[in-house]
């Protein structure tokens, strides 16, 4: 990869102008919008030219302190409008015209349906102006927008809305100022004809806020939940954390096209429709917990992300990893606190570990990128979330929200960084936290390995710890980690230990040497130590001596998170000792499977999440070379195994009631129909498709049809066609829930799914241009097993031929899809050089965006091991 075209962190400076007010003029057309940007120029540093940032943008002037600049006294240089010897306070005005109907890559202004909106972060804005076009530059806006008053009655921006009227030939205008410094990032501009629901919400101190959600008018009866999450988001950010919202108005616009879940801008979110609508015909349990997740995630950005933003990109975990934290506790205190942090690791082992073991791995904090929207990763997110939940784990309630009022006290209004952070952190609770600083800068999953032993008097408890090299990082230093444990008797109970060498506050282990060791005294009897509790630091754990019993764990354990690990460790042991030939461990996992069947005093959700067998991906890292159809045909025994072992108890735990209540999208019945789920899941498996047949056809809701459907089609029943054609014909007015049956019909694991799926290609409902019928389509293609990996490559060929197509149309969502393409050092020989060779392909392709240059300069470029 060439060096010239990365943007590394060390080298940093601040910039050399500040903007301290932005004054836009923007005529609203889709065809041609210009937008006329006056800009207050403040010197912040040394040197005398001025460099602001701009792409596709054609300029139709340049003005110094209101004197129009010959076209010598400045030069364009591919994205910087440069100009020399400029005053140290100055106002610049820039005019250009940009085409909003012509942005395909949905960065910048651009045109969704018969609708305009923006999307700036992280470098979109300046697809609209010339700009500095960097988190640290942070201005005051004031917004006049004009436009055809038919075509666009709604003219929206951030802040607050000080003038509105009406002009000349059947036009109209908008002016919108907001009071708080913000990056251009989180600019937000939309001009439209959508109709609005609209509530009010009283803070704490008793102002009143108008919340607003915009959408098209076909979907307007199906936003009242999104309302109702925010206004929950709202208080419950007033009660955890003490953050009141700062404006008088909050506003959210839907949208069908876009690139992400959501964007934050300043008082303006915009969202995916996918995390605005919900209604039961329509959405799933999951939907709903998604929109109420979504919703709130963003409204707490106007804390943590807007009035304390990222010094550069490089910081961008600063602002999403604590904002992601936020929404994980916003959703385990609404809801429930296991579940969530169950779907939260699985999520993670799942995907983040295998971005750490791959060709883009890179630290919490990254060191350098070519593009950075390759970097709004699960690392970034989901790793940077739980880096924020170690400092929790470490300081405990009381003592993370004395750092997050530090935190927000020292730094509101400023770009700053990850260090500052934990900086506050540390001074607000006396801590020394400078190990810590190694989240941010090492890549890689630590593994963290346990030896346990009972002498009759005393348990000692030995942990060490590494972490495999990664890129461009072949030695680790030792991490801060925390370790939750708990020591439990023979009868399950807790035991009491009393620590007699070693540190240990509380319940929690702090390791950071490569190898310490604590020891207990009082227990009277072996313990069955449980580690790692509620997942406390994101490592992997291993024993190698005084392992405690999966089973005894999964029966036993007090801690919810590692009852469940328990089962999945136990379903893991049978799978991998299956495909080496040995079926020792089955009847083990089987009983326990029957256990918590019986155990009808379990949380519905934790039963149907600890029969869950252990994603085939997060399997496929723990094998090399993989064995693609072995692993996958494994996996379905061991789920008709257990269908027919228990066919008639899971006929008994299989509630008939639930399908014929009232759907309500409460935590209570979303755990029943999720059992209830489960439970055709693994009798369908075994062949018994009755109930499954009987629920879908009679369903009262999405929740509860797709429950049905998907094992009729992922297990390829025969009914499958039929009650495919049944649900287009119900649904194929509603994108939405197309996208459902598009990812259903490419995730069928097996290879004549390939087939299908370039059939679905020329289906009315799916579209290259639009991000959601990708990921639905071809992302989960990509993501299929044995599909995507079916011999011969003609998998690869196919996501190459669709990846050449959309980089021409969507850099950005192209990335996304070529990224399948990572883990191809871990197939065996023959799949390997198929895969290099479309690799190989595309990087040969002319005009490759910097994208998709950098996912697959550095898939080959390849690592820190040789394919298999």
């Amino acid at each position: 990869m060439p060096q010239q075209n990365a943007i590394h962190r060390v080298d940093y400076t601040p910039p050399v102008f500040l903007i301290e007010f932005v004054d836009l003029l923007v005529n609203v057309d889709a065809e041609r919008t210009r937008v006329r940007a006056t800009l207050k120029l403040r010197r912040n540093g040394a040197g005398s030219s001025l460099t602001l940032q701009g792409a596709e943008l054609t300029t139709e002037g340049v003005w110094l302190d209101q004197r129009r600049l010959p076209d010598t006294a400045y030069r364009i240089e591919g994205e910087n409008l440069i100009l020399e010897q400029v005053p140290d306070r100055c106002e610049l005005t820039t005019e250009v015209l940009i085409q909003p109907a012509a942005n395909t890559a949905l960065e910048g202004f651009y045109q969704s349906g018969e609708f305009l909106l923006t999307q700036c972060e992280a470098e979109g804005f300046r697809k609209i102006t010339w700009f500095s076009d960097r988190p640290d530059v942070m201005a005051r806006f004031r917004v006049r927008m004009e436009a055809d008053a038919t075509r666009y009655p709604v003219l929206l921006s951030n802040g607050n809305l000080t003038a509105a009227g009406k002009l000349p030939e059947c036009r109209h205008f908008a002016v919108w100022e907001d009071p708080f410094p913000k990056p251009s990032y989180l600019f937000a501009m939309v001009a439209g004809d959508l109709q609005c629901r609209q509530e009010r919400f009283r803070t704490a101190s008793g102002r009143e806020v108008d919340l607003k959600l915009y959408t098209e008018a076909p979907f307007l009866d199906q936003v009242d939940y999104a309302l109702s999450a925010l206004k929950r988001a709202m208080a419950w950010d007033e009660k955890r954390f003490g953050l009141e919202y700062d404006l008088d108005v909050y506003h959210v616009v839907a949208t069908s096209d876009f690139n992400m879940g959501a964007m934050e801008n300043k008082s303006l979110n915009i969202f995916n429709t996918k995390f605005v609508l919900a209604a039961p015909d329509t959405a799933t349990d999951h939907d709903y917990q998604d929109v109420e997740s979504v919703i709130g995630h963003e409204y707490f950005h106007n804390w943590s992300g807007n009035r304390v933003t990222c010094r550069d990109w490089f910081q961008l975990s600063l602002k999403e990893g604590l904002t992601v934290f936020r929404d994980q506790e916003f959703s385990a205190d609404l809801n429930s606190r296991a579940l969530k942090r169950i779907e939260d690791v699985r999520l993670l082992r799942s995907m983040q570990f295998a971005e750490d073991a791959g060709p883009m791995s890179h630290p919490v904090r990254p060191d350098s990128y070519i593009e950075i929207n390759n970097f709004y990763t699960m690392t970034v997110y989901q790793k940077g979330a739980e880096v924020v939940r170690m400092y929790h784990t470490l300081l405990g309630e009381e003592g993370f929200q004395r750092g997050m009022k530090t935190y927000f006290e020292r730094h509101d209004g400023q770009a700053v960084t990850c260090d500052d952070f934990r900086s506050a952190m540390a001074d607000a609770n006396g801590r020394k936290l400078e190990q810590f600083e190694r989240w941010y800068s090492q890549a890689g999953t630590p593994v963290v390995t346990a030896s346990g032993h009972y002498d009759g008097a005393h348990y000692t408890l030995t942990l060490s710890q590494h972490t495999p090299p990664t890129a461009g990082q072949p030695d680790k230093q030792p991490f801060h980690i925390p370790i939750r444990f708990g020591l439990l008797g023979r009868d399950g109970s807790a035991l009491e230990p009393r620590l007699i060498s070693g540190e240990c506050a509380g319940d929690v282990l702090e390791l950071r040497e490569p190898e310490q060791t604590w020891v207990f005294g009082g227990l009277g009897q072996a313990p069955e130590p449980s580690l790692l509790r509620d997942f406390s630091a994101p490592v992997t754990l291993r024993w190698e001596s005084g392992r405690p019993d999966p089973a005894f764990l999964m029966a036993h354990d007090s801690d919810p998170f590692n009852r469940w690990d328990a089962s999945q460790t136990l379903a893991s042991e049978v799978i991998f000792a299956a495909l080496d030939g040995d079926s020792g461990p089955l009847e083990g996992y089987l009983a326990a499977a029957g256990r918590l069947l019986a155990d009808d005093t379990l949380d519905p959700a934790l039963t149907a999440e600890a029969l869950r067998l252990p994603d085939v991906a997060y399997l496929a890292e723990s094998l090399k070379p993989l064995p693609v159809e072995a692993l996958q045909q494994t996996w379905n025994s061991l789920k008709q195994t257990v269908g027919a072992r228990y066919a008639q108890e899971l006929r008994i735990r299989y509630d008939d009631e639930v399908p014929r209540l009232t759907y309500q999208p409460s935590a209570t019945m979303a755990a029943r129909r999720a059992l209830n789920g489960r439970c055709l899941d693994l009798m369908v498996a075994s062949g018994d498709c009755e109930l499954a047949l009987a629920q879908y056809r009679s369903a009262g809701n999405m929740t509860d049809r797709l429950a049905a459907l998907n094992p009729l089609v992922l297990q390829n029943t025969e009914y499958a066609a039929e009650l495919l054609k049944d649900f287009f014909d119900r649904f194929s007015h509603h994108p939405l829930v197309m996208d459902k049956w598009l990812t259903l019909q490419a995730s069928v694991p097996e290879g004549a799914t390939l087939e299908r799926v370039k059939q679905l290609l020329s289906s009315p409902v799916f579209s290259l241009r639009n991000p959601n019928k990708v990921r639905a389509l071809l992302g989960s293609y990509s993501r299929n097993l044995p599909a995507f990996h079916v011999a011969g490559g003609a998998g690869y060929e196919f996501i190459a031929d669709q990846v050449l197509k959309l980089d021409r149309i969507n850099p950005q969502v192209t990335a996304r899809l070529v990224s399948a393409f990572n883990g191809w050092r871990r197939l065996d020989s023959e799949r390997a050089a198929l895969a290099q060779a479309q690799l190989e392909r595309i990087l040969a392709a002319p005009e490759l965006s910097p994208d998709v240059y950098e996912i697959v300069s550095k898939a080959l470029a390849g690592p820190v091991e040789e394919a298999a």
